[in-house]
């Protein structure tokens, strides 16, 4: 195991080499409508030349859909486990000059206060320990009138007043492509 993954987090070492070569597999068959609704509403809202930033990346497959999309947009992912930031590094291709990843915690991002125009975060919320002090944390990475996009299972706790820094909260039902029901939700909030 890489230094780089040696953290305080509990889960931290969940997604090791093994376990994260598999999810990518996994995430590649199942989740690839979702991949794509998320980066298509991505390119819809980000401003031009924006700054995304992806929390909770994975194997990066969302900053790739993104990218392919919107050529302007510069484009960082963060995840916990240090294997899925090597997959995600070692897959972004030609694509390396406008993605990055990096091993971070979404309470603890390194991203400077104000540098991002737009958040996404897809199927992690429900992981974070302290949704409060993870969100105050994406407020901050924020530009005043920045977006942020949280997608997660529908039946996935939400917890409106983690939100209470945010303007125009809303939380809507999301069914990607082909699947019969909405099984993810959509929260969308403006940085005040």
């Amino acid at each position: 195991m890489s230094d780089r993954s040696r953290t305080d987090h509990p889960r931290t070492h969940y997604f090791d080499r093994r376990r994260s070569t598999a999810y990518d597999r996994r995430a590649r068959r199942s989740l690839g409508g979702l991949y794509r609704r998320v980066a298509a509403d991505v390119a819809a809202l980000a401003p031009p030349d924006a700054v995304v930033l992806d929390v909770g990346t994975g194997p990066g497959q969302l900053p790739r859909e993104i990218a392919a999309r919107r050529a302007d947009v510069v484009l960082g992912g963060v995840d916990l486990s240090a294997d899925m930031v090597d997959i995600a590094t070692a897959a972004v291709g030609d694509l390396a000059s406008r993605i990055t990843f990096q091993v971070a915690d979404v309470a603890a991002l390194p991203q400077p206060d104000d540098s991002v125009d737009l958040v996404v975060s897809t199927l992690s919320m429900h992981e974070w320990p302290d949704r409060r002090r993870a969100v105050a944390e994406l407020g901050r990475v924020l530009r005043p009138g920045g977006v942020l996009l949280v997608y997660d299972f529908r039946f996935a706790r939400f917890e409106p007043e983690a939100f209470t820094g945010f303007a125009d909260v809303r939380r809507v039902p999301v069914r990607p492509g082909w699947w019969p029901v909405a099984l993810f939700s959509r929260v969308v909030a403006s940085a005040r």
